[in-house]
């Protein structure tokens, strides 16, 4: 009996560990899996396609022939054709660049020599048939000149001579807008272009400066910058900052930024340009700001007073807005599962098959919302609720159905676990038609900014991040009113200085929206 039992035991106790065996091996496997999956990711991150569409063919490697792509792209070389022209299908005619009336144009004119313009069969002189032309565009380096303000000052010799006290009068002249420095708005204007608009550091525009014949050091570069910042952007930036709160729906979005000397902090610690914009019905209104951390209440102090629906990703410090709707971003649930399309293995068969049947119900649902770009917001409404609307439920129920067959910490499964916590708010464009489907318009509006930061790197201190916040939002919001940004700058920083900065109205009629501005500092190119 006393065998039975052990033997019974022994039984038992190896089952046991056959089970825990079995269960540690499923462990390692669900760990290997997710390694790969994320090598897998980060290896087609760093070396394949940034677009987000479905590859067709084999996956080419653009990074190292971009030249030759915009070369095949833009050919302006002409093949001899023999083909007959009435068995040709015409084509489309190509976009050409047409050129602002201000564009100053030179004629170079090729003529024969008196002696050359004979017949040489008749000996008569040969009369002008036609002109042949061909346009070049021709630039010409920045110079840089030194412009003299002389004010002239005024006093009556005849009262000096009576010995009678009169006053000395002086000739108006506008007010710098830096005292006791040598920079002109038009300097300033060029420096604010070429770093937040280009994407061109200090250290570069020193060089630019020094080829010029004007040696001006990257440190006096950016004092000017700061000094303008505070003195002059700061009012703009703050009455944008109000059109901003008074808006029905805006977008949010947030990127990292490295400051070297913060108080507290370590250089390596990571900051954040947050950014806040008008959406597609409101006036183009472009503001970023600079923080420390992306702790939920600086949202929350931005945005107060803010009533309305607020385009925001997955990011969960947004909930904390309150009074706010929040409309979620499809372009983020369908890059999770392009993610995951790119980190599947080949022989998974079953989870390709549900990352490609996501992709396409997504897909579907972006194919609808392409027909609505010239629709009004109860039409792009109407058709919502009648086609899309449909899909979208389809969609998040065929989610929660297959969610319960894929392991929750798999790229796949991660996805499917986004979407059913986003739900509630990528409900939200299909109940208003002001809405859009994704957060692209605020994705759009950052990118300058993180094309400007692999250029620069990392600002010195938050005084300078802080600048840099403001100036981006002038020059984005101006460049999204449609106005020649250097053109716009340079007046804006010749009217401050000679106005009342106090008096809202004055500062209003500078504002990028503004209908009071110069012609000249509205952009006149135009592609027909």
């Amino acid at each position: 009996m006393k065998n039975l039992q052990n033997t019974s035991s022994q039984t038992t106790e190896q089952n046991e560990r056959v089970i825990v065996l079995e269960q540690e091996v499923a462990r390692l496997s669900a760990l290997v899996s997710w390694y790969e999956e994320q090598f897998r990711l980060k290896k087609k991150q760093e070396f394949g396609r940034s677009s987000e569409k479905s590859p067709s063919g084999q996956l080419e490697l653009e990074l190292f022939n971009e030249a030759e792509n915009l070369v095949d792209s833009c050919q302006e070389t002409v093949d001899i054709d023999t083909t007959d022209p009435s068995e040709k299908e015409k084509k489309p005619r190509e976009r050409r660049l047409t050129f602002s009336a201000d564009l100053p144009i030179e004629s170079v004119t090729y003529s024969l020599p008196p002696e050359e313009q004979a017949c040489l069969d008749c000996g008569h002189m040969m009369h002008l048939m036609k002109k042949d032309i061909r346009r070049e565009l021709v630039v010409i380096p920045a110079r840089v000149k030194v412009v003299e303000h002389e004010r002239e000052v005024y006093a009556c010799r005849h009262c000096d001579q009576e010995g009678i006290r009169t006053p000395i009068v002086s000739a108006p002249m506008p007010n710098p807008v830096l005292p006791k420095s040598m920079a002109s708005p038009s300097i300033l204007a060029f420096l604010i272009c070429q770093k937040y608009l280009f994407g061109l550091p200090l250290y570069r525009l020193e060089e630019v400066f020094q080829q010029a014949g004007a040696p001006v050091s990257r440190q006096t570069l950016s004092n000017w910058l700061l000094q303008v910042s505070e003195k002059w952007i700061l009012p703009l930036y703050e009455r944008m900052h109000d059109l901003l709160l008074s808006a029905d729906r805006l977008h949010a979005d947030e990127t990292g930024v490295q400051v070297l000397r913060e108080k507290g902090r370590s250089p390596s610690s990571s900051s954040y340009m947050w950014l806040y914009r008008t959406g597609q019905y409101e006036k183009p209104c472009v503001l970023y700001e600079y923080q420390p951390s992306r702790a939920s209440d600086h949202p929350v102090h931005f945005l107060k007073g803010f009533q309305g629906t607020l385009h925001v990703d997955g990011y969960p410090g947004y909930q904390k807005l309150e009074g706010v709707l929040l409309s979620g971003c499809w372009a983020h649930l369908r890059r999770k599962f392009n993610e995951t399309s790119h980190a599947i293995p080949k022989k998974s068969e079953r989870r390709r098959t549900l990352t490609d049947e996501a992709l396409r119900r997504i897909g579907e649902i972006y194919g609808i919302e392409s027909t609505l770009k010239t629709c009004t917001p109860d039409e792009r409404l109407q058709i919502r609720k009648e086609k899309s609307a449909p899909l979208v439920e389809a969609f998040f129920s065929w989610v929660k159905t297959v969610r319960t067959q894929v392991l929750p910490k798999s790229k796949l499964g991660e996805a499917l676990t986004y979407a059913v916590n986003q739900e509630a708010k990528l409900w939200s464009p299909f109940r208003d038609g002001h809405l859009e489907i994704d957060n692209n318009r605020a994705e759009r509006s950052i990118k300058p900014f993180v094309i400007g930061r692999k250029n620069w790197l990392f600002s010195n201190t938050p005084r300078g991040a802080t600048a840099s916040a403001r100036f981006y939002s002038l020059v984005i919001t101006a460049k999204e009113n449609q106005l020649h940004v250097p053109n716009y700058l340079t007046y804006v920083l010749q009217t401050l200085p000679n106005i009342v900065i106090s008096d809202a109205d004055q500062v209003e009629k500078l504002l990028p929206w503004s209908t009071e501005l110069p012609e000249n500092c509205y952009q006149q190119f135009v592609t027909k």
